[in-house]
């Protein structure tokens, strides 16, 4: 029996550390946690008091503390030690907690990644012409209405085999990565990356292998030496890449072919892609499935364009992978909405609709441009980006984020949106790829004025620390 010990006193519970490897100390320590014998907020012991005690590496304590800390269920606080994470929006994965933004208003929230709402088209023309009864003739029927088909079909990137509709772009990578991964599996990721995906990883069992990005995306030479690793599938974003905004041009996306092609097992690699931004992004269509049609799915989502609350994304690929995700949603929710698809379909071919979301593209670009010029101007290295977020390097994160809450402004904070420190691809040294130096992440789309009085603020979070250590 050991005892641990919290700031030099002995916990009430002792606990029985039967198997001394990462995987037992963080089974122990989870149950205690699970048990409530471990309240929230309890500091627990750093890693080498508890490896004195146990006899074991610090290395091994480390790793057990790591693998708690993925699951949400301690998190830690720097110089100050490790703690039992509150059980405050338990409902969220472990990274998007990091992500999600406290209640309390601010003047100017930047931090949520989502369009402007003014920017969406009007939904009450689409909803007058819809039917005033949802009704569906079978429960096996086609999950896609024929009209949106033969629309999403016409707008694709490039030749794939069948679409299908889902609930939104997270639904359709985690239903292909249910369908890909197994226990065990790598899935090369970019790094920065969007927090939910390495959730979804997590979930599965999986290990990311991080790849840095650059102006146009994820880096050949990143890639190249990730593919060393055997994985299954490849997850990117195409255009306005969260965080970073990078767009890959088309040169880039046929490297980024050329390479998968030339892996070991290059067959069996499987290419997910993340058209999140879709019809705001001012970048052009662009695919690996141009150049990998039988090994590439890649996503539509209509959230940034048409409204988040729509729940709308497409999946485009290969009929055997495709077909089976449509199978086993079909014991689930089993399809979308056909009065949502019916509502897309009309915002997707009435003329107004179509202008309003070509005004939010135009509005985004503007927005964007204006405030990176500003903060360029004040000697903050930020590279051009598409869509609607901007990653912003600062000399502390920590510190960034309560200069700007002190005047009223909200951020992301960058961290969960690194893979792993210190362990990504070099990228072109732009300031995209984490090689040392914090950032944090701004929702640009959200600046409708004053972008001179943002950047303001913004250069000088950026710029300076706060006094008292952070």
């Amino acid at each position: 029996m050991t005892a641990i010990r919290l700031e030099g006193a002995e916990l009430i519970a002792l606990a029985e550390f039967g198997e001394p490897t990462p995987r037992g100390i963080a089974g122990v320590i989870a149950r205690l946690v699970n048990s409530g014998e471990l309240a929230a907020g309890t500091r627990l012991p750093t890693v080498r008091e508890l490896a004195s005690e146990l006899g074991v590496s610090p290395a091994t304590v480390s790793q057990a503390w790591q693998a708690l800390s993925r699951t949400g269920l301690i998190e830690s606080r720097g110089r100050a030690g490790s703690f039992v994470r509150p059980l405050s929006q338990g409902w969220l994965a472990p990274r998007m907690r990091g992500m999600a933004a406290p209640n309390d208003p601010v003047r100017l929230d930047l931090s949520r990644g989502t369009p402007d709402p003014l920017l969406l088209p009007a939904l009450g023309p689409a909803l007058s012409r819809v039917s005033a009864r949802a009704e569906t003739g079978s429960y096996q029927a086609e999950p896609v209405i024929p009209g949106l088909a033969a629309v999403l079909a016409d707008s694709w990137p490039s030749e794939t085999e069948t679409i299908m509709v889902v609930d939104g772009a997270l639904d359709a990578i985690s239903r292909t990565l249910d369908e890909v991964v197994r226990y065990g599996d790598r899935v090369v990721v970019e790094s920065p990356g969007f927090p939910p995906f390495l959730d979804l990883l997590d979930l599965l069992g999986a290990e990311a292998v991080p790849v840095a990005v650059d102006e146009a995306g994820m880096t050949p030479e990143g890639l190249a030496r990730a593919l060393h690793q055997q994985p299954v599938a490849v997850l990117l974003q195409p255009r306005a890449q969260n965080p970073t905004g990078a767009s890959m041009t088309v040169g880039r996306a046929e490297a980024l072919a050329r390479v998968i092609r030339s892996a070991e097992r290059a067959g069996d690699v499987v290419v997910i892609e993340d058209d999140h931004s879709g019809m705001i992004s001012t970048a052009g269509d662009v695919t690996l499935g141009t150049w990998l049609p039988e090994q590439v799915v890649h996503v539509r989502s209509f959230s940034k364009s048409h409204g988040p609350d729509l729940r709308i994304a497409a999946v485009g690929g290969p009929r055997d992978l495709v077909d089976r995700i449509a199978a086993r949603r079909m014991l689930g929710p089993g399809w979308t909405s056909r009065m949502l698809q019916t509502i897309l379909l009309d915002l997707l071919t009435d003329g107004t609709s179509l202008d309003a979301v070509a005004e939010a593209r135009r509005q985004y670009f503007t927005r964007q441009r204006a405030l990176g010029d500003a903060l360029r101007a004040r000697g903050v290295p930020v590279a051009p980006a598409d869509g609607v977020n901007l990653w912003m390097p600062v000399l502390s994160e920590r510190s960034a984020l309560v200069q700007l809450a002190a005047a009223g402004v909200r951020v992301a904070a960058g961290t969960p949106f690194l893979a792993a420190a210190g362990n990504v691809g070099n990228g072109s040294g732009n300031g995209r790829a984490r090689s040392g130096g914090d950032y944090v992440r701004v929702t640009v789309g959200m600046v409708r004025d004053d972008a001179d009085e943002v950047a303001d603020a913004l250069a000088t979070a950026a710029q300076h620390v706060v006094a008292g250590g952070y």
